[in-house]
């Protein structure tokens, strides 16, 4: 135990990654004090790449030899009588309407930038970098609670049917977000003589998942961002790549944080100003057109709004939860906690809630289909326990098929004992013909 040096980790710098530190303002009810001299809490041990970096090494890997640089729409034509005209289909990132879009903007700005620059750096072919993020905290192991937040990138000019393959290679870790620790108690005490209320705990939990993606998108990314970045793709081709978000998948809590919205608010939605109280009515047309008209759109009167809430709270020591912050923030289900993304991107005409996409697996899969299968379950129960071991029976019964598609289901489907992602979603590939014969 002597020699023991703590945990060793495996993030090489070699590999590009970053061991470093945020530092984060702490505000206190009934402390007068400018948010530039309220104390900092340093987190340290903090891990992330720089996301300019992967774009290099992966576009010019091999792979990138199948990558998508010039966007296309998709059409289905028909022969059947009803459908005269084709059809635009959606069905990878370089076919859709936004990445279209952005790369047509992108084009006719460099045209207009270059209109009087030198011959050869005009001749350079413009493309984007279709990024796709993802996060998700997840348990290490099945036993103690240590747990890891990675924050994880694909890229859109890639073909889904090989980013979906694990030998591919193709998502690629940006960064590990850490949990607020446990010394941040101490640390308040010791600054202010009293241990953190709940509404600062919760506080400091969401300014440090903005502070870890303002690591990510640095000035040198921001400046790619507007510029791209010159680079000699896999394919031999010289290209200018401008980096640009396209969609980030979290899960509702963390899409929450991402968004700077309470969770389970009055207006609960990341993407709309939907109330809580009208989310019975989804599916409806009065509700596609209440999220179309009632859209979240940042802008700077919500940036200006969020810096002078901040203001109250800390040059007048106004408490986080006190009712003036309450009136003000509670209408939009908003949070005082500066946008990261709104603050890089805003200028450029991007409204970062657009960028929130659904997370299919957890929302879906494991959210709606989990509760699902309770009720399911429930109403099998009321029918008897015999209706019960006769579902177990029949998941048990059902083969493999194929080496990934659908593994062996577990011996006790009811119990729902330590199922995974991966476990739920083969019970919801075979979910149907085990349940519902039962109940009808």
């Amino acid at each position: 135990m002597d020699d023991y040096g703590g945990p060793n980790y495996l993030l090489r710098a070699e590999d590009g990654w970053i061991e470093t530190s945020v530092k984060i303002p702490v505000p206190c009810t009934g402390v007068e004090q400018s948010e530039a001299d309220a104390p900092m809490y340093e987190l340290k041990r903090v891990f992330y790449r720089k996301p300019l970096e992967v774009i290099k090494a992966t576009f010019q890997s091999p792979s990138s030899k199948k990558f998508h640089y010039t966007p296309f729409k998709l059409y289905q034509h028909s022969d059947h009588p009803s459908c005269p005209e084709p059809v635009c289909l959606h069905s990878e990132l370089y076919n859709s309407d936004a990445f279209i879009s952005e790369h047509e903007h992108m084009q006719t700005q460099q045209r207009d930038r270059h209109h009087d620059s030198d011959h050869d750096q005009s001749n350079i072919p413009n493309a984007l970098a279709g990024m796709m993020a993802w996060s998700d905290a997840t348990k290490v192991g099945q036993w103690g609670d240590e747990s890891m937040w990675p924050i994880y990138l694909y890229f859109g000019n890639q073909s889904k049917y090989d980013r979906a393959k694990p030998s591919s290679f193709a998502a690629h870790h940006l960064a590990y977000i850490p949990k607020l620790p446990d010394d941040f108690n101490d640390f308040y005490k010791e600054h202010y003589g009293k241990p953190p209320t709940e509404a600062v705990l919760t506080h400091m939990r969401r300014e440090l998942i903005q502070a870890i993606w303002g690591l990510i998108l640095d000035d040198e990314f921001m400046h790619a961002y507007e510029h791209g970045i010159v680079l000699k793709c896999g394919d031999g081709v010289v290209r200018r790549l401008f980096p640009r978000f396209f969609t980030y998948s979290a899960d509702y809590p963390e899409k929450v944080l991402l968004a700077s919205i309470r969770s389970l608010g009055t207006y609960p939605c990341p993407h709309c100003l939907v109330k809580k109280d009208q989310i019975d009515q989804l599916g409806t047309k009065l509700d596609r057109r209440r999220r179309k008209n009632k859209a979240r759109v940042d802008s700077e009167q919500r940036q200006s709004s969020i810096q002078r809430i901040r203001r109250w709270i800390f040059d007048a020591g106004r408490s986080i939860v006190s009712n003036v912050i309450e009136g003000f923030l509670s209408p939009f289900s908003w949070t005082l906690t500066r946008n990261i993304f709104s603050e890089r991107f805003f200028k450029f005409g991007v409204n970062f809630y657009e960028m929130l996409t659904p997370d299919v697996l957890h929302e879906l899969e494991l959210g709606v289909w989990k509760a699902t299968l309770l009720h399911l379950i429930r109403m099998l129960v009321f029918l008897g326990s015999g209706a019960v071991q006769r579902m177990n029976e029949r998941y048990r019964s059902m083969p493999t098929f194929g080496r990934d598609t659908i593994r062996k289901v577990g011996n006790n489907v009811s119990g729902l004992k330590r199922l995974a992602a991966r476990d739920y979603e083969d019970l919801l590939q075979v979910r149907w013909g085990c349940i519902i014969s039962l109940i009808f």
